[in-house]
This record gives structure tokens, sequence and C-alpha cells, in this order.
């Protein structure tokens, strides 16, 4: 039996690492925020986003159906909006970026929602 590279292990660590939060994500479920909530954030940030992103999808699943509200930038398809953007999901609020999903109750707080 042969031993692990350090890339190897180092990806093997960062693939479980992502499995694990993902089925953390789907076992915890989110509670769909309000609809006045999801409007203020949308109104007061923007999130840029990417298809086949699966912490976009996370992101998404906090809004539930309310994520209508939201102002997305699909950076897949809106290239060109989404120059200075290294990784999605990033929202910026009031001209800073933030990077990675955030909860509602953070969004909320850094917002003013």
């Amino acid at each position: 039996m042969r031993k692990l590279t350090k890339n190897e292990a180092i990806t093997i660590v960062i693939i479980l690492a992502v499995i694990i939060i993902a089925i953390f994500a789907l076992q915890k479920g989110y509670p769909e925020t309000d609809k006045e909530i999801s409007q203020c954030i949308g109104e007061n940030s923007i999130l840029y986003s990417r298809l086949g992103c699966h912490f976009c999808e996370i992101q998404e699943d906090a809004f539930g159906d309310n994520y209508q509200y939201l102002t997305v930038i699909d950076c897949f398809f809106e290239t060109d909006k989404c120059e200075g953007i290294a990784s999605t999901p990033t929202w910026v609020i009031d001209g800073e970026k933030y990077i990675g999903a955030k909860t509602v109750e953070k969004l909320k707080e850094l917002t003013g929602c």
C-alpha cells in the first residue's frame, strides 16, 4: 500500500469537508425568510452568484421562494458585470465585499434590515 502524497491528502480533506458541509446544510435546512426581509436585503445588496456553484445553491436555499427578491448577478451568464469578483457567492453591501454564503441574520445585520 503506497503512502498518499501531501497534495493527495489535502485534496481528500477538502473533499470530505465539502461533503460534511453539504450534509449539514441539507439536514439542517433553513427556515424560509419572509418577503419583507428578503426585499430589504435585495434593495441594499448585490449577490454575485454562479451557475453550478454549490455554496451559491446553499445561499439560495436560505431564502427559499423569497430568493426572487434579491438583486442577483449570475457570473456564469453575466461575466462582464463580475469584474473584480474573485469567487462566488460574494455579497456587495455598501461597497464592501463579503465572500461566501452568509446567514440571513448576518445579512440583516450587514444591510440594516
